[in-house]
């Protein structure tokens, strides 16, 4: 990212350069001296938009009471010129606008325009805010609003340059030092450019190493606009992943003017190093499934035997009662046996072979009861009776 967002820092050099002497005394600027070498750069004539480097580039305004409003417009200006010189669109630079002053607006999110006249338009009707210096509210709003996923960033294994503009005139009246680290470290490149009354040391602290390269003075925003020129220059380094000429399956990674091949999260590279396979993630130890793993496309989900229901966790998975009234189709009783279940039956009831209905047991069958002489069946009991000429012992089984 580095080596792609230098050549940025290294038109805006050139600006300087070539800017006439001021008209008055100015603060201290820094200057700095061309590099050689670098990618390989596409001039096309004035005007036009070659393919630039993806980038997720935010500018951030200020429009505190010290910026007048023609000077305001001249920013908006700048910010329309910019955008045209942009290979702008959903898969390639996306771009957001953040104004400030004692409060922060996020004007549109990088999610919002991907076509340049929606986003010229409302470049157009952003207002002043007209009070204050929050450059460091504006950098946390910037980290913590607009460089998230939601609001969309690409995904960090795109590889896609996160890039500050900072336009300020002013001195920051919060502390910027910590949250533009902050900022750095979370991988945002940032560049400050101070117009007139712009404090150098809070310019050179807010922006990213070398500072050379990323901390710019210019003596007016009429000069400003003609840093999109350079802008053309360097956004036209040649980048076989924004032309298109590729033939990566799923990712490519811009590197120099060369590019890699990658594949998105669940996919594997093939040795041709252009086409990607999907990765069973259901092989054993490449899943987090207690019972069930079933492959779905580059990714997985879970499930559990039969008997079994899948837990909260959508890993582990819990024994059902196959007993509760409805899972089961035993006719009497369900005995319920770790995610399974068998039938029984009441007592004086049989099991029939099917293993779910009862028969009711025909207890005056030989052998079944007591009596010495006569069985009487009453339903699932019996009682004892005695042939004629005889009477029923006190017992109630034998007789006389």
């Amino acid at each position: 990212m580095g080596r792609a967002i230098g050549i940025l820092g290294c038109s805006l050099a050139l600006l300087l350069l070539l800017r006439p002497p001021p008209a008055r005394g100015s603060p201290h600027r820094l200057r700095r001296q061309p590099r050689t070498g670098g990618l390989s750069r596409s001039h096309g004539p004035a005007g036009t938009t070659c393919k630039n480097q993806p980038l997720d580039l935010v500018f951030i305004i200020d429009s505190s009471r010290s910026v007048r409003p023609e000077e305001f417009e001249k920013v908006k200006v700048f910010l329309s010129k910019m955008i045209d010189t942009l290979d702008v669109g959903e898969r390639t630079t996306r771009v957001a606008v953040m104004n400030y002053a004692s409060t922060v607006k996020v004007e549109f999110p990088l999610r919002t325009y991907f076509d340049k006249a929606s986003m010229k338009e409302a470049v157009s009707r952003i207002a002043p805010l007209s009070a204050g210096t929050m450059t460091g509210l504006a950098i946390q709003t910037a980290v913590d609003e607009v460089f998230t996923e939601e609001m969309g960033t690409r995904p960090a294994n795109f590889n896609i340059p996160k890039v500050v503009i900072v336009v300020t005139d002013g001195r920051p009246q919060d502390q910027v030092q910590d949250v533009a680290a902050s900022a750095r470290a979370a991988g945002i490149e940032i560049y400050a450019v101070g117009v007139d009354r712009a404090d150098m040391q809070s310019l050179r602290i807010m922006a990213s190493e070398p500072l050379d390269e990323h901390v710019f003075y210019v003596e007016t925003y009429g000069v400003i606009e003609k840093l999109t020129s350079k802008f053309r220059e360097t956004f036209c380094a040649a980048n076989v992943c924004a032309l298109g000429t590729h033939d990566c399956q799923q990712v490519c990674v811009s590197d120099g003017g060369s590019f890699l091949c990658d594949c998105y999260q669940g996919y594997t590279l093939n040795p041709d190093k252009r086409t990607c396979s999907a990765v069973d993630l259901c092989a054993p130890g490449r899943h987090e499934c207690e019972q069930v793993c079933v492959s779905n496309n580059g990714s997985y989900v879970c499930e559990c035997y039969e008997g079994y229901s899948l837990n909260p966790d959508k890993k582990t998975c819990s024994a059902m009662d196959m007993c509760t009234p409805g899972r089961h189709d035993c006719a009497q009783i369900c005995l319920s046996n770790d995610g399974s279940y068998s039938c029984d039956c009441f007592e004086g009831y049989t099991l029939n072979p099917d293993k779910k209905t009862c028969s009711a047991v025909d207890v005056c069958a030989p052998g079944r009861h007591d009596c010495e002489q006569v069985c009487v069946k009453d339903d699932l009991f019996y009682t004892c009776d005695c042939y004629q000429g005889y009477t029923l012992n006190p017992d109630k089984k034998t007789c006389s």
